[in-house]
Formats: structure tokens, sequence, C-alpha cells
């Protein structure tokens, strides 16, 4: 009878799944710090607990690890984002739950955001974000869209152009975290902690609201929590 000593370790490959998601992991946070160039492959296989070997078994070289960890990123990120977008709601509160669902995933996802702005910023350089863009990003965008103009037709929404407040949109929710040092500076307060999130992102959400709602379809507060 095996025992649970007997099962393979994590470092091997046997446990093939459990193995891929921690060097992935590790992997995100790593490329979230120095970037594809500076990131390490001996530090992402000690981060991980696995061999170099392993490493190299699943991912063939760097590149390919890179890949998969954006590949992983937006995939989490699709998973908690395109539900919302897909629900059987009126469109005033399908964008509000999106808002505060991607404030709350980057809030969640140190490691995420930073791997992404990094990426976003090295778009002339590299391909990547190319097939990100076609996998996961344009048909988010095109959802939106799609709610952004059921809203408008409705009357719930104000006539406004979904190719213009959609990036607008993700600007107010994203530039809160890369802006987190200097508010820290600013303020002599925590960003990051939980009193200050919340107050964040009740702002963005009524900051949203005030430039996408008719007036007389203002929610009322506490309504897209």
């Amino acid at each position: 009878m095996a025992t649970a000593d007997a099962r393979p370790r994590l470092g091997s490959r046997g446990r093939p799944e459990e193995s891929r998601t921690a060097i992935l992991q590790a992997a995100i946070r790593e490329f979230a710090r120095e970037g594809i160039a500076g990131a390490r492959t001996d530090a992402i296989a000690k981060a991980a607990k696995v061999n170099k070997a392993l490493l190299y078994y699943y991912f063939h070289d760097k590149d390919a690890l890179y890949g998969a960890a954006l590949d992983q990123v937006f995939q989490e990120r699709n998973r908690r984002l395109m539900p919302v977008l897909a629900a059987d709601i009126p469109p005033g509160e399908k964008i509000l739950r999106y808002v505060g669902a991607f404030f709350d995933y980057l809030a969640e996802n140190p490691a995420h955001r930073e791997m992404v702005q990094r990426e976003l910023f090295n778009v002339p350089r590299r391909g990547q974000m190319q097939r990100i863009v076609k996998l996961y990003m344009r048909p988010m965008f095109e959802e939106m869209v799609k709610v952004l103009r059921q809203g408008i037709a409705a009357g719930v929404f104000r006539p406004i152009d979904p190719m213009q407040f959609i990036p607008s949109m993700a600007a107010v929710v994203v530039h809160y975290f890369g802006s987190v040092n200097f508010l820290k500076l600013m303020t002599n307060e925590d960003p990051m902690s939980p009193e200050r999130l919340a107050a964040r992102r009740s702002a963005v959400l009524d900051f949203i609201s005030a430039a996408l709602f008719q007036p007389t379809a203002l929610p009322v507060e506490g309504e897209s929590k």
C-alpha cells in the first residue's frame, strides 16, 4: 500500500500539473520584478522548488516560459471578468460589477499587474502582446462595447463613444496601482491598506458612474457592491 511519502516529489515529472503550476507562479513573480531580460531561470526553478532540468522539460526556453506566464495571467483575469460580462443583468449593473471585479483582481494580484505593465512598455520590441490581444483582450473589449451600446440604446448611459470610454475607464482603474509609490510619499499613508483600497474602489465606481450614466439613471449608493 502506497503512503503519502511514496508520492512523486514536486520536483519530479510524476506530478506534472502541480510542477507546471508552481513554475508558472514563480515565473510570474520573477518576470514582474525583473522583466524578461533580467529574469533568471535559476531563480524561478529555486522559487518553484524544482530542478532546472524540470523547468526546461515543461518550457524549452525562457521565451516559452515567458509566453506561458503571460497566458496564465490573462487566463486568470478572464476567468474573473468574462463571467461578469456574460451575466444576465442590466448593462448598468454589469459595467459597475465589471469595474469592481477588475479593481479587486488588480489589488489581489500585484505580480500579474506588474508583469502586464512591463509587457505593455515592450510592445515595439516583443511580439507576445499581439497574441495576447487576439486571444484575451479583444474578446473582452468586444463584450464591453456590446454592453455599452446596449446601455446607450436603453437610455441608461450617456451617448459616449465606447472606443474612447473603454480605455479611459481602464485607466481610472489601473493608474492608481501604478502610482502607489508616489501616493505613499505624498500622503504618508499606505495606498494598499484595506481602508485606502476600499476608499479608492468606491471613488472609481462613483467617477465612472458620473461619467457614464444618464443623470436620471445614476445607481443608488452601494448598488454595485
